[in-house]
Order: structure tokens, then C-alpha cells, then sequence
């Protein structure tokens, strides 16, 4: 007869590596609004304007003042932190 043997299982948490893969990503993205606080308009792609259906007239984009680009959600936020 064989002595049953109690099979105990081991958990290993993926917190730290999930926690330690936020930071870095966090660290990523700062380092981006950092380096590049502007993105393309989402609206006019990026270009300042929006042409009509023929091609020939054109008006500024709204959204972006006609400039093509916007600031970085995090950049709004580090210079709202650094305002005070």
C-alpha cells in the first residue's frame, strides 16, 4: 500500500512584476511628455486645417488654432503640478 502524500501547491504573486512593469511604463510615458509635449491634433490629424470636398478651400482646425498639435494629457498635468 502506498502512504498518500499531501500535494501542496505554490502561488507565486505577480504583483511586484505587474507593479514593477507599471512604474517603468509610468517612467516611459513621462519621459515622452518630457521629450515630445505635443501630439498630433485628433481631430485634423495633425495638419492645421480641413479642406472642402473640392480640394481648393480650406479653414483652420478649431480644435488646434490651426498649429496641428496639442498637449499631452500628462503634460497638462506635470505643468498644473509645477504651476503651484
Amino acid at each position: 500500500m502506498t502512504p498518500l502524500v499531501a500535494a501542496t501547491a505554490t502561488t507565486t504573486s505577480a504583483t511586484p512584476a505587474l507593479l514593477a512593469l507599471g512604474l517603468l511604463l509610468l517612467a516611459g510615458y513621462a519621459a515622452a511628455c518630457w521629450l515630445w509635449p505635443f501630439r498630433a491634433c485628433t481631430r485634423c490629424h495633425g495638419t492645421g486645417k480641413f479642406r472642402s470636398p473640392s480640394g481648393h478651400a480650406w479653414r483652420y482646425c478649431n480644435r488646434c488654432s490651426g498649429k496641428g498639435a496639442q498637449l499631452r494629457l500628462g503634460r497638462h498635468v506635470w505643468n498644473a503640478l509645477t504651476r503651484r
